[in-house]
């Protein structure tokens, strides 16, 4: 551990909810967020949380998509997927069980911090399906956790089947979320 990081402030979520502008709060630290995304990136989030959406819909499942939610993982570490999927009605305010589905979309800003520390952290609390979504390369990576917790990665086809909450399985087409 540095001289710095020994010495840093180790906030809480009662900090976290008192501080103005775009924060997460990793194990203590203050993340500050990037400026809002390009149109690229949030046609894309526009997409997947409408394509979520529609086939939970159709599929009768109990779920449900949203959108830049904060997740309380614990009293010092809060996150803000671009999407996630929860199971059962949408929290009152903020997400505090560990969500079906997170769905991270790469930006220059955010490419490090979503295959690394994010990706562990989702792996970590038994997210069911991470899905890391490439918008330069039109790609989405899929991590799905499997019985022994571990995570089998995969690169989605044309197609892609997800299982959420146990009892839902629905399909999205990968191929409509790229449209430009």
């Amino acid at each position: 551990m540095s001289a710095a990081l020994k010495f840093a402030p180790h906030y809480t979520v009662d900090d976290y909810s008192l501080w103005k502008g775009d924060w997460e709060l990793w194990e203590g630290l203050a993340i500050a967020m990037s400026p809002s995304p390009f149109g690229v990136h949030q046609d894309v989030v526009t997409q997947l949380i409408r394509m979520l959406g529609n086939a939970v819909e159709a599929a009768g499942c109990d779920a449900n998509p949203l959108v830049e939610l904060d997740w309380i993982v614990s009293r010092d570490t809060v996150v803000r997927p671009d999407v996630l999927v929860v199971c059962g009605p949408p929290p009152e305010q903020h997400c505090e069980n560990t969500p079906a589905l997170v769905a991270e979309v790469l930006s220059d800003s955010t490419r490090q911090n979503d295959l690394g520390y994010k990706r562990q952290l989702y792996h970590r609390e038994g997210v069911g399906v991470y899905l890391i979504i490439d918008v330069e390369a039109k790609t989405v990576q899929v991590d799905s956790r499997v019985a022994d917790g571990s995570y089998d990665t995969h690169v989605a086809g044309d197609e892609l089947g997800l299982r959420l909450c146990e009892d839902c399985e629905i399909s999205i087409p990968i191929t409509k979320l790229f449209r430009h």
